[in-house]
């Protein structure tokens, strides 16, 4: 009997995606904006404010009608701080201006205080050649009432929450938090701080995974670990559906006698995809329990990294309404050879010196050291080679995470 072929990346990927499509989250709710980083805006930020809300000046300076300026040398007629709003400015005069205070009525120009002699009775003379709007900030500058600042669906970084209080806004209305289950599998697992049996590794993943949940925004429900057994599998995944939006489980899923995931999924739920063209990580599973997705991550550190970085952030991402879900990379030279053309599209944990990738001694999916080593992961086409300097994709780590 023939095999199943592995389905490529960028399938799995649009399949994931098309899911996430179909099940992305309605419900809002409003938050104050220290508490919104990191979440996904609900409807789009619209402008109530223009942003300067009056012409202001660039710069400390002298502010004045340039069709007075063959009077010069011209009085000072006024003072004008941040936080002041200014007089018109008297005919023949100029007005003192600091850097952000409102621009008075009447002027058109202003003039950096260097180039300006003051004379001794206070009068201003001007010496480098005006023109009209010099170094006044115009009024709506940088966006005007009904002006779109952000879309529904962007992330919410200190720069967007930033131009949320420019408006004024102390809260915003963000996509309320996925429900994730985080399930860890296997009878060999112990969680840290308990002692370490026979046999036995502690349960590395569950920190891993659960850190990155949260910095996307997700709710983590902490399932525990589940031992090698299909009916209580089976019962887990039916407690676990009536209060999470997505079961992210680790291990479990590969085709061996103790992987009763992967045969529940394949027995009682709905399977989308599994097995994938992809090192480390061939065995994600995908698929649905009742109504309920799961993402079954293969348990091997780096595989679950790889998988859940390049398959699950995106999907969990886009549920929240994200539109451009994966990540910045750009192309870096090969610090390296790799004659070793696969079948299966590889993820490298390289560290960047001198603009080459350089890679981690031991690339095994079972090694973790090595992504604290590497800034990030470089991407080995299906049926390739290498030389040490060809262009390779680089994925940064700080762009996952």
């Amino acid at each position: 009997m023939s095999k199943t072929p592995l389905m490529p990346v960028e399938d799995a990927l649009d399949q994931l995606l098309g899911m996430a499509n179909e099940q992305r989250l309605a419900d809002s709710e409003l938050l104050a904006l220290d508490d919104a980083r990191g979440r996904v805006l609900a409807s789009d930020l619209v402008a109530t404010l223009d942003l300067p809300p009056w012409p202001n000046s660039a710069m400390d300076g002298y502010a004045l009608n340039l069709a007075d300026l063959h009077r010069q040398p011209l009085k000072v007629s006024q003072k004008v701080y941040a936080g002041q709003a200014p007089d018109t400015l008297l005919p023949g005069t100029c007005a003192r201006i600091f850097t952000g205070a409102p621009l008075p009525p009447g002027a058109t120009c202003v003039e950096m205080q260097e180039n300006v002699e003051v004379l001794e009775d206070g009068r201003v003379r001007f010496l480098q050649p005006l023109k009209a709007g010099q170094n006044i900030r115009a009024q709506g500058q940088e966006n005007r009432v009904g002006d779109i600042l952000l879309r529904a669906g962007k992330r919410l970084g200190p720069f967007e929450l930033a131009v949320a209080a420019g408006q004024g806004l102390a809260q915003l209305h963000v996509v309320r938090r996925p429900r994730v289950a985080l399930l860890s599998t296997g009878d060999e697992l112990v969680e840290p701080g308990q002692p370490l049996r026979p046999g036995s590794i502690y349960n590395s993943n569950r920190v891993l995974l659960g850190h990155w949940l949260r910095e996307l925004g997700c709710e983590v429900i902490d399932a525990g670990i589940l031992p090698d057994r299909p009916a209580q599998t089976r019962l887990k995944l039916e407690q676990l559906q009536v209060s999470a939006d997505l079961i992210l489980t680790t291990g479990g899923v590969s085709a061996g006698d103790a992987d009763c995931l992967g045969q529940v999924l394949r027995d009682s739920g709905k399977p989308l995809l599994w097995k994938l063209a992809i090192k480390p990580g061939k065995p994600l599973t995908v698929g649905h329990f009742g109504t309920v997705p799961v993402i079954g991550l293969p348990g091997n550190p780096t595989s679950a990294l790889v998988t859940f970085g390049l398959l699950a952030r995106p999907y969990l991402l886009r549920i929240q309404g994200v539109e451009d879900v994966m990540p910045l990379s750009f192309t870096v030279n090969a610090g390296f050879d790799w004659h070793k053309a696969g079948s299966r599209r590889e993820y490298l944990r390289v560290k960047l010196e001198a603009g080459h990738a350089v890679l981690y001694p031991n690339q095994s999916s079972g090694v973790l050291l090595g992504a604290t080593w590497a800034d990030g992961l470089v991407e080995i086409p299906e049926h390739s080679t290498h030389n040490l300097g060809d262009p390779l994709r680089f994925i940064p780590f700080n762009e996952l995470f």
